[in-house]
């Protein structure tokens, strides 16, 4: 488990280190605009709006009797199919349309690993009773991203974006090798019979998980949340795309320091997770995150000080200004993901482990594809392109503003950050209790009463 799942988080980690390099090819070799960059960034990211379709699967269908490592073997295929044309075929990476292609077919296999990786662990986790194994997960993807980060400034000076998109292809295909000979069964999770197996076709298996899902969202205490932290991003149109070309073309930071910033901040994301895992877990949930989004939205301001130069009347220069703290929103933005992440672990129904998380997953990415449109329409509003940037610091403020609006809605986010082990024995709570309960005062216990009802179903069936 450790292998198979600590290694593949890694990789989609270090997913940054191709990424790096298209992101430069595109900006520099193609010569695209701000905007129309942030556009291939935020469309290429449409496959993974399907998560749920993909978690579904997951769950109801099995391959050779396993319903996890078969489709993060599908995933890793399918990226290599993508990124090997990208680094052998010269007219994939020059032809925008086929380089969109690759992007949109990388993006599709990723999807599938990370749904049935996330659907692992979580189904891992409540196996064996352990609780905020995601903090983890965080942890190898920032190892992964601090790694690809940190060579990948260093690689775009001494080679090609060409030589980065191979060496990531061999990387990927080491990754396959792994999966494709590990079993299921060693993972120690329990195995369906031969019986289960045949009982249901496929499409009753997937009309049933899907209602299960449908079940499993409609409940207050999984609903709530995920509604505050899928608003909490759609609502802020970013501009990343914009502040990247003004660094590279105007102030003409090195990749070097481009990639160093983001090493930093893949540190400072490591670090928290640590400290989330060992002490902010007992931080109630409410105060926790917005404490996050206040210190989020303040970070937006930094790019402010950096296109104003204000950094220099202090004496700090702009590589270091960037070197430091332009990455920092962007973590902020990661590690508010896990206190949501831990939550719904632990409230995930047995049996739909795939296709809660691939939910959550898919509300997140459609959140963020709506925050880059929205990007996009505030740069063209503003008049902001790769000649013009005074109407940046506009844009920044209305980022800022935007980051605020969320604390008007903490009310969703509920008080505690996972369920206590005498809630999930109780099992019922009276109509008292269950007609005064408020998002941030839920015992939780409907959720494992639906999950027992599950289990005794199962239960009577293979009975049968």
């Amino acid at each position: 488990m450790l292998l198979f799942c600590g290694f593949g988080y890694w990789v989609q980690g270090f997913r940054c280190f191709p990424w790096l390099a298209l992101n430069f090819h595109m900006a520099h070799n193609l010569n695209l605009y701000p905007s129309t960059l942030q556009l291939v960034q935020s469309s290429g990211n449409l496959p993974m709006v399907a998560k749920p379709l993909y978690g579904v699967l997951s769950d109801a269908f099995y391959i050779s009797g396993a319903h996890r490592i078969p489709y993060v073997s599908i995933g890793v295929l399918l990226q290599v199919l993508s990124w090997g044309p990208l680094a052998l075929i010269p007219f994939a990476r020059e032809s925008l349309p086929t380089l969109m292609a690759c992007v949109l077919l990388s993006n599709f296999g990723a999807s599938f690993t990370e749904v049935a990786k996330d659907a692992l662990v979580a189904e891992y986790g409540q196996k064996h009773k352990i609780n905020g194994l995601q903090s983890y997960v965080f942890m190898a993807l920032a190892a992964g991203g601090i790694l690809g980060n940190l060579i990948g400034g260093y690689f775009l000076l001494k080679a090609s974006s060409r030589t980065m998109f191979l060496v990531f292809s061999i990387l990927l295909s080491l990754q396959l090798a792994i999966s494709v000979t590990t079993r299921e069964e060693s993972l120690g999770l329990p195995q369906p019979s031969n019986d289960c197996l045949a009982r249901k076709s496929i499409p009753e298996s997937i009309r049933k998980q899907l209602s299960d899902l449908v079940t499993a969202i409609s409940e207050e205490t999984i609903s709530c949340p995920i509604t505050w932290i899928v608003a909490s991003i759609a609502m802020v149109p970013i501009l990343s795309s914009s502040v990247f070309c003004y660094q590279t073309q105007c102030l003409h930071l090195d990749p070097s320091v481009i990639g160093m910033s983001r090493v930093i901040s893949q540190l400072v994301l490591l670090s928290m997770t640590i400290l989330y895992d060992r002490y902010w877990k007992n931080v109630p949930m409410r105060k926790l995150i917005g404490g996050v989004q206040i210190l989020y939205a303040s970070s937006l301001l930094l790019d402010l000080v950096l296109v104003r130069q204000i950094n220099l009347k202090f004496g700090i220069p702009n590589e270091i200004f960037s070197l430091c703290f332009s990455g920092l929103a962007e973590t902020l933005a990661q590690f508010k993901l896990l206190p949501f992440s831990v939550l719904l672990a632990s409230l995930c129904p047995q049996g739909c482990e795939g296709s809660l998380t691939s939910f959550l997953a898919s509300a997140l990415c459609l959140s963020s594809i709506i925050s880059g449109f929205l990007g996009v329409g505030l740069a063209s509003l503003l008049r902001i392109t790769s000649g013009d940037y005074s109407r940046l610091p506009v844009g920044i403020l209305i980022q800022f503003l935007a980051a605020l609006v969320p604390l008007g809605l903490m009310h969703y986010v509920p008080m505690t950050q996972a369920v206590s082990e005498k809630e999930r024995k109780k099992g019922t709570t009276s109509k008292r209790t269950r007609r005064n309960r408020r998002v941030g005062k839920v015992a939780f216990s409907s959720i494992y009463v639906y999950r027992r009802e599950r289990e005794s179903e199962t239960r009577s069936e293979e009975a049968r």
